[in-house]
């Protein structure tokens, strides 16, 4: 007797086992505990090793998805639409991340408490100037956020060397944020230390500024993958994600100029 054997398709991706999952949660494990060794033993090579290795497993890891994306045909319109939706629910996540920041300033700055003297900033503080620095790096973000919209339309419409050369500028505007960030924290005449100025400025600055190190890192990636023609123009969903991260950083420094540069002032 001939028994028929159903074959079920899925549009989903069903992945295969993979060791870089548990790898890299218990490489990122390590990460507090050597920052904890650091802090409390000034031992920094632990911390070094555990940046390192999770970075190591991450790249590895990335790596299978996009030969499984790229080469072996499997992110179909259903896992774009999958991944879509998680890149979505992740920056949601970081608006929340975010919004703690700007609660903890407005708390602090809208009823300045006896003990910063009842005036904002705290007596003591002397803020940034808002028109040199902050307003230069407005303008880089607000550029770089053009640049990688040009990049974007030029991928719909297959022209890759125009795609090419405007994350490339992005990437580099990215970059120079990051150098001038740096010399603005070198320049302030304050540190996180100094009241609850210091800590909503330096928090809320500071995972801005690491926002834009993995932004451009994540661009950096995506100029490889447009290099070696991944994307064309029908699947660029590794692109779109990266340019939607990119936006919402840009979206956040607006925030940060306005309320901490500008109005906290």
């Amino acid at each position: 007797m001939n028994k028929k054997i159903k074959l079920h398709i899925t549009p989903f991706h069903l992945v295969e086992y993979s060791p870089w999952p548990l790898f890299t949660s218990l490489a990122i494990f390590s990460l507090p505990l050597g920052f904890l060794l650091y802090v409390r033993f000034s031992l920094l090579y632990p911390l070094i090793y555990s940046l390192i290795l999770t970075a190591v497993l991450a790249a590895i890891w990335w790596r299978d998805i996009i030969r499984e994306s790229t080469y072996q045909g499997f992110h179909t319109s259903y896992v774009i639409k999958g991944l879509k939706i998680g890149v979505s629910l992740f920056i949601l996540s970081e608006v929340c991340f975010f919004f703690a920041f700007f609660w903890a300033y407005f708390h602090s700055s809208l009823a300045p408490s006896v003990e910063i003297g009842s005036v904002w900033p705290p007596i003591g503080i002397t803020p940034l100037s808002t028109f040199q620095v902050p307003l230069l790096n407005t303008s880089i973000l607000l550029l770089s956020g053009v640049s990688i919209t040009w990049a974007h339309h030029a991928i719909e419409e297959g022209k890759y060397r125009k795609a090419l050369q405007s994350l490339l500028i992005t990437v580099l505007l990215g970059l120079y944020f990051l150098n001038l960030q740096y010399g603005e924290y070198k320049e302030t005449s304050f540190s996180i230390a100094d009241s609850v100025y210091g800590s909503t400025f330096f928090m809320a600055t500071g995972f801005h500024g690491l926002h834009v190190a993995v932004g451009v890192t994540f661009l950096s990636v995506c100029l490889y993958r447009l290099f070696s023609y991944h994307f064309d123009k029908n699947h660029h969903v590794g692109f779109l994600a990266a340019a939607w991260y990119w936006h919402f950083v840009d979206v956040v420094w607006l925030f940060l100029y306005v309320s901490v540069y500008w109005w906290g002032s």
